[in-house]
């Protein structure tokens, strides 16, 4: 079975985790206090896109997922800043001119350091000024890009930041006096005091997030009134035997991770944004591989995890989906393996529009800097060459196997 026609295939990446130099965020200023790595130059994306876009096209890509600097563009509030939105602006135009469709999300996760120190999303008006931003950048963009994802992950950011105490703000929560935090030793580097009250914190930030979404749809469509809008949220897929207490507990899990949000933001979506890294069963026993991250290697599992979403009778594009593997052993295995689960989603009636790997080229993965690395492409970050990973092609095999349209490889790239 062919894919169908139309069918977006690509990778992902995002501003702070790739551009370099990003200066005026949260995340850069967490990183010179020493609670999370230092970022610095990356992968200099923000100066070699095209050279990586040259790359995407020729591993037979028709579509790339990238996110806008909110720090670029308002760097102080109500202030926004021309040269920055003709920067994404060629940027669109590199994609263009390659025949690449774009995917904008318009924040992944960092924030500038007017709004972050003056509440971030805690603030009442948050809502009020995220939806603003949003509006900004679609009114000078909209002519180069139709498809726009509000917010990635909203629940990731939301647990980091107010439940664990990894991520900027470094809040961590603390229930029956029990604290609340990452196995990876993230929360325990950040100094955060765990307390109770962030748990009050992190639900009203949550529900703060709902509100930005639905405030920014809105003032989406008031100045691109055919912009296609989704909210990116990463499903974690939970299941069980057959036993009626372990369903309980995969059904009570799949509402607190994914539905409550989603139930909130639906009716504000003309699509739906899946982003799929980890799955959980409940009375089952099993045994996995695991990634670089420390997680089980299940990509089959996205099939559940797009039956989770398909509920909400919407569109859904996989927005993220990938694995650390920094040897490249098991993730032409495991793309393949995802990509035939997309497949089954397909003839089960699902509608799915693409497929976007995370992530095109090796990035800084948050509180864990650049050591694990999800690319299609290697970074070496001292020369800043690109390598073209063995996987890579393998995806590029499966793109031309279910699209039907065959690209080819350079004498460069072998």
């Amino acid at each position: 079975m062919k894919f169908p026609k139309g069918f977006y295939w690509g990778a992902a990446t995002a501003s702070y985790q790739v551009e370099g130099f990003n200066e005026n965020c949260d995340w850069a200023k967490a990183g010179k206090e020493g609670k999370v790595p230092l970022a610095g130059r990356l992968a200099d994306h923000y100066h070699r896109y095209e050279e990586d876009f040259d790359i995407a096209k020729e591993l037979g890509h028709n579509a790339h997922r990238f996110s806008i600097e909110w720090g670029r563009i308002e760097p102080q509030e109500g202030v926004f800043d021309e040269q920055e939105i003709e920067h994404y602006r060629q940027v669109l135009k590199a994609l263009k001119k390659r025949k690449i469709t774009p995917f904008i999300t318009l924040w992944h996760f960092t924030l500038p350091l007017w709004f972050s120190e003056s509440g971030g999303f805690e603030r009442k008006d948050a809502p009020v000024l995220f939806a603003r931003y949003c509006a900004f950048v679609v009114r000078e963009l909209g002519d180069l890009c139709d498809h726009y994802a509000t917010i990635n992950e909203p629940n990731v950011y939301a647990t980091h930041g107010y439940l664990y105490g990894a991520w900027p703000p470094f809040k961590r929560a603390s229930i029956f006096g029990k604290k609340i935090g990452k196995e990876d030793g993230t929360s325990e580097r950040t100094g955060a005091k765990a307390s109770f009250r962030h748990v009050w914190q992190y639900l009203r930030v949550s529900d703060n997030l709902a509100r930005a979404h639905n405030a920014a749809y809105d003032a989406i469509k008031e100045v691109r009134p055919g912009a296609q809008v989704s909210v990116v949220k990463h499903v974690h897929y939970f299941y069980s035997n057959w036993n009626p207490v372990n369903k309980l507990k995969a059904k009570l899990a799949t509402y607190f991770q994914t539905y409550r949000f989603m139930n909130r933001v639906i009716e504000h979506s003309d699509s739906i944004g899946l982003n799929f890294y980890r799955s959980t069963p409940f009375g089952i026993r099993e045994e996995y591989t695991y990634t670089d991250m420390g997680w089980k290697v299940t990509p089959g599992h996205i099939l559940g995890a797009l039956r989770v979403l398909a509920r909400y009778k919407k569109p859904i594009f996989v927005a993220e989906a990938g694995l650390a593997d920094k040897e490249d052993v098991i993730r032409a295995d495991y793309i393949t393996k995802q990509v035939n689960a997309v497949q089954k989603a397909l003839e089960d009636g699902i509608d799915v529009r693409g497929h976007i790997y995370w992530s095109l080229i090796d990035n800084y993965e948050w509180a864990l800097g650049t050591q694990k690395q999800f690319g299609l492409v290697h970074i070496d970050y001292k020369t800043l060459k690109r390598t073209i990973r063995d996987s890579a092609w393998k995806y590029k095999e499966l793109i031309e196997k279910y699209s039907g349209v065959e690209t080819r490889r350079t004498k460069k790239s072998k």
